[in-house]
């Protein structure tokens, strides 16, 4: 299933979609998780965190008085939205672009590296202009039996979805909005993206924004660009085993003068214990992982797969044995009747 060139099509906004898209540009060793809290806990339990993005219904004509920055730190990469369809991919880029501590992979590193001195609009066409990661998005186009030559514009009675970043660079945290002419500040931050620091400080940021969205809409979420978890519960495994290791190579050690009491052995035995439960947390965590990317890839190859063919071979099966019509005239009644 081809969409048109230069289009960019709509996805939907899921962890499983969002992961699958940052693998598919080549960025290593990062996931996306959904939030359903805000509390400090949650936020701690994902660290580090690269960035979050919220995605709200978006609202013409809503007034923002916050000053935006027209000359931004050279390190940061804000970028406008040129492209209707690509603000989920832009709001996770502009998370990417910004953290020293991804391997972003070949493409996306030569993108940062060439609008390095480009203002927020060339910035915005060049990713526009990027093949490889408008195949990735596209990547998760709905078939469509009927493509439109040109993309439908929004009118005043669609939803229109909005997605902004928010996370810390240089000591600074920011609000991007591609929407916007550049980057807000929303203040200092001591700490990097790995610190609680500017979990903290933006937690109110975006509880007042959900606050004041819920009044009259509930369609919103919340996303954090994290850590590959598997990586880190895998490190973690591989830690404890090598303590485990230790422990009992200090036991062997202690066996001959095995005297009954003897309080190093109890306090060894004890460590082995907690390192084994420890062991046992961290596969069980890495299993969890990978049943939850098992479920993602199968998820997004459902969402990708073409069924109009099978649909249309169903329908044409049904009406050689003349049970088509009698079916349509069903629905027909039980529409009227339900009416």
């Amino acid at each position: 299933y081809r969409f048109p060139a230069m289009s960019w099509c709509t996805i939907e906004s899921d962890p499983g979609v969002f992961t699958e898209l940052i693998q598919q540009m080549q960025v290593k060793g990062v996931q996306v998780e959904e939030l359903y809290s805000l509390d400090l806990d949650s936020l701690n339990s994902l660290r580090p965190v690269y960035g979050l993005i919220f995605l709200f219904k978006w609202r013409p004509g809503e007034k923002d008085d916050r000053v935006v920055i027209k000359d931004p730190n050279p390190n940061l990469f804000f970028a406008s939205q040129v492209i209707n369809n690509a603000c989920a991919t832009q709001a996770i880029l502009s998370i990417l672009l910004n953290c020293t501590d991804i391997d972003i992979g070949p493409e996306l590193s030569k993108l940062k590296e060439f609008t390095k001195n480009f203002p927020p609009e060339l910035k915005g066409l060049a990713i526009n202009n990027s093949e490889a990661i408008r195949t990735a998005h596209n990547s998760f186009a709905r078939p469509e039996p009927f493509v439109p030559e040109e993309q439908k514009a929004a009118g005043k009675d669609d939803d229109v979805y909005h997605f902004i970043s928010y996370l810390p660079v240089d000591g600074v945290l920011y609000e991007l909005d591609g929407l916007k002419d550049g980057p807000i500040s929303l203040g200092q931050c001591s700490g990097g993206q790995g610190d609680m620091d500017w979990l903290q400080m933006v937690q109110p940021v975006i509880q007042e924004r959900i606050e004041r969205y819920s009044q009259s809409e509930i369609r919103f979420n919340l996303m954090a660009v994290i850590k590959n978890r598997k990586e880190m519960y895998t490190a973690e495994l591989k830690e404890l085993q090598k303590r485990r290791e230790r422990i009992l190579q200090q036991l062997a050690a202690l066996q001959p003068e095995r005297p009954v009491g003897n309080s190093n052995v109890e306090a060894l035995n004890k460590s082995l214990s907690e390192v084994n439960a420890g062991i046992e947390a961290a596969t069980e965590k890495i299993l969890m992982e990978e049943e939850k990317f098992k479920k993602w890839r199968t998820e997004n190859i459902r969402r990708k797969h073409n069924y109009i063919p099978f649909l249309f071979n169903f329908l044409k099966i049904l009406a050689e044995k003349k049970q088509l019509k009698p079916l349509i005239e069903k629905a027909k009644q039980k529409t009227s009747s339900s009416r």
